[in-house]
């Protein structure tokens, strides 16, 4: 082969382009795109994303809680511009208006958030799954709040009852 081939200088784009109409051919063209720019990547930076999957079904106690968590969260969490409007919205969607009212007492009472117990946003939250209780479904939301060496945890039991309305969130669980 010739030392000035464009393939000799060029390997490393040659099979990167090679892979490309690989996939091309087998999986469509939109695959394409997103498999050169994995190839052609630099190693440090494909190996520092880890993707970390979210799932969720309609109806599901877990993903339902997990919905309005993360949504609630979003909503009140931006400081420069908090959206009350969506994070009222979302009680309305998401709450039996029974326990809106309880709650409003009991943040009028406590001076916090009640969807959150606290009177600030978290910085991270997980939702889990803790079983059937009576004709509900108990989930565990636990939320960091601050970072570093001064995080702290606060765990939520939240009661999903008919129709899956949230009916109640408690500190202790209902097990």
């Amino acid at each position: 082969m010739n030392t000035k081939s464009p393939a000799h200088r060029r390997p490393g784009r040659r099979a990167a382009v090679a892979a490309g109409l690989v996939l091309a051919v087998g999986l469509g063209v939109s695959a394409q795109a997103s498999a050169q720019a994995s190839v052609t990547a630099p190693a440090k930076a494909a190996s520092s994303v880890v993707q970390q999957p979210v799932s969720g079904t309609p109806g599901q106690a877990v993903t339902r809680v997990a919905d309005f968590y993360g949504a609630y969260i979003d909503a009140k969490g931006d400081y420069t511009d908090p959206d009350v409007t969506l994070a009222t919205t979302l009680r309305k969607h998401y709450l039996t208006p029974d326990f809106a009212q309880r709650l409003a007492a009991w943040e009028k009472e406590n001076g916090a958030d009640g969807v959150l117990r606290a009177q600030n946003v978290p910085a991270q939250w997980t939702v889990t799954d803790n079983g059937p209780v009576g004709n509900g479904h108990e989930v565990i939301v636990t939320l960091t709040f601050g970072s570093g060496e001064t995080k702290q945890k606060t765990r939520l039991y939240v009661l999903v009852e008919r129709y899956n309305h949230i009916v109640d969130i408690e500190t202790t669980s209902a097990h």
